[in-house]
């Protein structure tokens, strides 16, 4: 905590000094000291900030954020800009993004040298001049940084076991999970709620996207050797094969992410509905404000059903207000093993095609992941040419795909999109398109609505009524149908509701789930209850569980009733 008034660093929610609030977000500033070759974190108002507290000499502002820059690095660095691989090793090097810090002097490169480097030449020069990697004078540097910055760890440290400590005051330690990717954000956040609560036997759920480096699946490996006591499961989707899917629906892009719901959260929240039912759970992330935009949106402790994308969590960062600068000093300090993709030149470390990677991370994976970067880009042309883009070469390696949005060009687009007439004998009856057979499994979409009462429909006519689930009154009426243009259709006829319209614009997104359903596994994290399933290749909710509070087939939870809609809409 930090009193803005008295420039103090605190544990309080009340300064000690004035008595007033204090706030979370310490703004912080990183100086150089060119006698020690050292970064120094300052708080940004704080009266000693431009003296080193090892020399005592003036420091001179530096940067806002810095990552170290490993010996490896070092070496792929001096292969790329034509000097000798040794060249770095005795330098104190530190970088955010593509800016280097070389004893405090910035360098710059750009973007294309990343994009035009000759990456099959330069992966060859690695190779061969490996032998030249030295940690002496890295690892002088680093004990030096850490003693530089003790009284910044020591705050990082101690406001953090009192933030964990706080937020599982109220909660039982078997209903707290660790959410674990294998970056360095969630390795310092597990380190710090198993330090804080001295319990080395909490959950950790890891998230297996199958799109991990090799780096990532390896110190996932060893975390678990090194941890014997910890609960550690294994989320992974074996349903689906990232490629199939690629081709069906498109290529993920910034906005439309589907990969995350399908590779990631709907595994996680599996995992988590099998250990602990509808139980609500507190989840500790490894969430930084200073990550995204996005991210700076969010509060420290989280449970707005609009930002958690696991009903069942309420979410909890501890280290939400750290730089990456504070994540090092921590990892170093206390001399945590961590993913060996950072000693690669790698800032982040989730799936290694993500559309968010930056053009130096896809250089990074044409170098250490030669075959899988082909075989994507490959992948990423086809589709191109399938879609009709006029130079696929050009959209893809220019980053076009990344900005792509909607279903054009796809034949999947036209799941999504409802198809229907209203019903000339009856009012409020509408014919909806099917892709495929009436069956049970449209009928059991109907759940949320009430009561699936098959027993009172017309069992000529393969009728279901549903019955309101307060009033017992039937509200709604299913069947198959007969539909010239139609190849299969189902009749949906609303009755005893006010307002009709709303009644069957809600069948309507159930009509669309059963139409475009790719089994992405949202709709399973949305449900509180733990009452939707995805089992095999069907669509499943329990009636046991469901509490009809129809979140699933509600647009603000869920982009219109379903997330494929997002992904396949065309304009």
């Amino acid at each position: 905590m930090w009193c803005k008034h008295c420039n103090l660093e605190t544990n309080e929610p009340t300064c000690p000094v004035c008595k007033r609030e204090t706030c979370e977000d310490v703004p912080v500033e990183i100086y150089w000291c060119k006698n020690c070759m050292l970064p120094i974190i300052h708080l940004s108002t704080a009266a000693d900030k431009g003296i080193c507290p090892i020399c005592g000499e003036e420091t001179e502002y530096l940067a806002s954020d810095l990552r170290p820059v490993f010996p490896e690095e070092r070496l792929l660095l001096a292969i790329l800009l034509n000097k000798k691989p040794e060249e770095y090793m005795n330098h104190s090097v530190w970088a955010a993004n593509s800016r280097y810090y070389i004893d405090g002097k910035s360098r710059s490169i750009s973007l294309k040298v990343f994009s035009e480097a000759d990456t099959d030449k330069i992966a060859q020069e690695v190779k061969r001049q490996s032998n030249k990697i030295d940690y002496t004078y890295f690892n002088h540097n680093i004990a030096q940084f850490i003693r530089a910055n003790q009284h910044r760890l020591a705050y990082l440290k101690d406001e953090a076991y009192e933030f964990i400590r706080q937020a599982t005051e109220k909660v039982s330690e078997e209903d707290i999970v660790l959410s674990f990717s294998g970056g360095k954000d969630s390795t310092v956040t597990a380190d710090l709620v198993t330090k804080a609560l001295s319990n080395p036997c909490l959950v950790h759920i890891f998230g297996n996207t199958t799109l991990e480096f090799p780096m990532t699946i390896e110190y996932a490996d060893r975390y678990r050797d090194e941890h014997p006591m910890a609960i550690f499961q294994v989320a992974k989707n074996d349903d689906q094969v990232f490629y199939d899917v690629c081709k069906d629906i498109g290529p993920p892009a910034r906005m439309m992410r589907w990969c995350c719901s399908m590779f990631k959260t709907g595994p996680i929240s599996r995992i988590i509905n099998s250990l602990y039912g509808s139980q609500q759970i507190l989840t500790f992330y490894g969430i930084r404000k200073s990550e995204s935009v996005s991210r700076s949106k969010y509060n420290r402790i989280e449970d707005d059903p609009e930002s958690v994308k696991i009903q069942q969590q309420t979410v909890a960062s501890p280290i939400f207000f750290w730089k990456d600068i504070d994540i090092w000093l921590y990892i170093l300090a206390e001399e945590i093993d961590f993913n060996s993709a950072y000693r690669l030149g790698y800032d982040r470390v989730g799936c290694w095609c993500c559309p968010n990677n930056n053009q130096r991370a896809q250089f990074l994976s044409r170098i250490y992941m030669p075959e899988e970067s082909k075989k994507w880009r490959d992948f990423l042309i086809d589709f191109a040419k399938n879609v009709g883009k006029p130079d696929p070469e050009v959209y893809v390696d220019s980053g076009k795909w990344k900005a792509r949005q909607g279903g054009n060009g796809l034949a999947s687009a036209n799941d999504v999109k409802i198809r229907f007439t209203n019903c000339t004998t009856e009012n409020h009856a509408k014919i909806y398109q099917l892709v495929r057979p009436f069956d049970d499994e449209l009928v059991g979409m109907f759940v949320p609505f009430g009561k699936v009462a098959p027993e009172l429909g017309k069992k000529l006519l393969r009728e279901t009524i549903i019955l309101d689930a307060h009033t017992n009154v039937p509200i709604l009426s299913i069947q198959p149908f007969n539909q010239d243009g139609y190849d299969y259709a189902v009749k949906v006829r609303t009755m005893n509701v006010s307002d009709h319209e709303k009644l069957q614009r809600m069948a309507g997104y159930q009509i669309r789930k059963f139409n475009a359903c790719r089994k992405c596994l949202k709709c399973e994290s949305i449900c509180r209850q733990g009452a939707i399933s995805i089992i095999g290749d069907s669509y499943y909710i329990d009636p046991g569980k469901c509490i009809h509070c129809k979140m699933c087939m509600t647009a603000k939870y869920l982009d219109g009733g379903c997330m494929m809609d997002k992904y396949l809409r065309t304009k």
